[in-house]
């Protein structure tokens, strides 16, 4: 679902499909080690991060982040198409924006549009140890519905064994509908 064609303002964002253009700025955070921690990759080089733009700009499920006074793109918000009228919600920001609101203006831009669009719900899992995108969801009005117990992995160890993770899984109904 395409929530951003022609792209969507908020007070200080503008939210849109990514463009060849974004390489720089992109690059910028995927090659932070504390911006890509929890993420399922490592730090990306430039070769990294252009292939991963390409992706960027073919897809619909990665809504990029630009700051309407710089024109600047400081990070993205995930809105992933699944089963039942549900989206997938995950975010990643440049550091240097992190704690100044932004994310949480562009991901509550995304819901309401998506809710508006008859999405049923929206859901997100985290590390339980990254506190700042759990407390981000919570704000956001997502319920903690779970904490669930080494359900990912996204490296391996020495002997080509998974790297076990746990997840809380957080979710919000579309506040239009009437659930009995």
């Amino acid at each position: 679902m395409d929530f951003v064609t022609p792209a969507m303002e908020t007070e200080r964002l503008i939210l849109r499909r990514y463009r060849p253009s974004d390489l720089q700025d992109l690059f910028e955070y995927l090659s932070d080690p504390e911006t890509v921690a929890f993420e399922p990759y490592e730090p990306m080089n430039l070769e990294e991060a252009q292939k991963n733009l390409e992706w960027r700009v073919s897809t619909e499920e990665m809504i990029a982040a630009e700051l309407k006074e710089s024109g600047k793109m400081i990070g993205n918000v995930y809105l992933g198409s699944r089963d039942f009228q549900s989206l997938e919600l995950g975010f990643v920001f440049n550091r240097a924006y992190w704690g100044k609101g932004l994310a949480a203006e562009s991901c509550r831009a995304l819901m309401q549009a998506a809710y508006a669009g008859g999405i049923h719900r929206i859901f997100a899992e985290c590390d339980p140890q990254n506190e700042s995108s759990w407390r981000l969801l919570e704000a956001l009005g997502l319920f903690r519905e779970g904490h669930l117990r080494q359900n990912v992995y996204f490296q391996k160890d020495q002997a080509g064994r998974p790297v076990w993770k746990d997840t809380y899984l957080y979710a919000k109904l579309n506040p239009t509908e009437i659930h009995l």
